[in-house]
């Protein structure tokens, strides 16, 4: 399994000097929360953007990553906003591999628990060893990329329902 940090919410810091949430270029939430599991992870972080900034080229960067890796399973962790882009843009390239993408509506430094959540149960998914796909992880749920989508209106994640 190997872990992507794009940045999102997820990752934002406060700077004090600023007054304003920014993504940093590293990969520090990941690393508090994964060394308070036992096991290693291989993680790497890939593009360090507000999900708004996410483009073309870095959805590009992030699909040779992972077309480049040895590994089948991986967890992607990316803003909320364009999620469900990145996500589309990747089902249309892989068949062959289990892809998760998760993120959180508060950052982990103001609010740890939910970004903890989301990233484990992420984890949890993918060692189950689901079918080949994309999906989409947050709040309580993972389901595939297009059955779970951010209804800005509320702030959360719903799942689609069929009609």
């Amino acid at each position: 399994m190997l872990i992507l940090n794009s940045g999102g919410t997820f990752n934002k810091r406060y700077d004090a000097r600023s007054g304003e949430l920014e993504v940093p270029y590293d990969s520090i939430a990941l690393v508090k929360i994964l060394d308070s599991v036992e096991s290693k992870y291989d993680m790497a972080g890939v593009v360090f953007k507000d999900s708004l900034e996410i483009d073309l080229e870095d959805r590009k960067t992030i699909t040779n990553i992972i077309m480049e890796s040895k590994d089948s399973s991986f967890i992607l962790v990316h803003g909320t906003d364009s999620m469900d882009k990145t996500a589309e843009f990747l089902d249309a390239i892989f068949d062959d591999r289990k892809i998760v993408l998760t993120g959180a509506m508060k950052p982990y430094e103001i609010e740890k628990s939910e970004a903890s959540f989301n990233l484990g149960m992420a984890m949890g998914f993918l060692k189950a060893k689901p079918k080949n796909g994309v999906y989409i992880c947050m709040n309580g749920y993972v389901k595939k990329w297009n059955k779970l989508v951010k209804n800005k209106s509320i702030g959360r994640f719903e799942v689609v329902k069929e009609s």
